[in-house]
């Protein structure tokens, strides 16, 4: 596997533009559809929050949602107009909240879990003694 460090920044590119890639896909292959564009947000969510580095840390459960809503404007529905595609993606986030609060939740709990061990070996090397 491969074990990138992305920034802030970087993890929320990468994050973007694989939910726009996948947003392509999933109108190509599988006509739009809304639950299969919101099941592969969960994986993506996953490696956004495992490559992040350290210490931009609390960055991946902000862009994460973001992401969401980038590559979601690929999949929903859209009307005429500016007003129609805005209707269809405030829709598209209503109906799929659950996906995307899943994949936020994914992302904030590896977070939690990455940090908490960052701080454990911290402080064994602290408290580690002299020889």
């Amino acid at each position: 596997m491969p074990n990138p460090r992305l920034t802030g920044l970087g993890s929320g590119l990468f994050c973007a533009a694989v939910m726009l890639v996948l947003g392509f896909l999933d109108e190509l292959l599988f006509g739009a559809s809304l639950t299969v564009y919101g099941v592969l947000f969960v994986p993506v969510s996953l490696l956004t929050a495992l490559w992040v580095r350290r210490g931009d840390l609390l960055t991946a459960p902000v862009v994460v949602p973001i992401a969401f809503a980038v590559g979601l404007v690929t999949v929903a529905e859209s009307g005429d107009g500016l007003g129609g595609r805005l209707m269809g993606l405030v829709t598209a986030l209503a109906t799929e909240a659950g996906w995307l609060y899943g994949g936020t939740l994914v992302a904030g709990s590896t977070v939690i879990v990455r940090r908490i061990r960052l701080m454990r070996r911290r402080a064994a090397t602290r408290n580690r003694p002299q020889v």
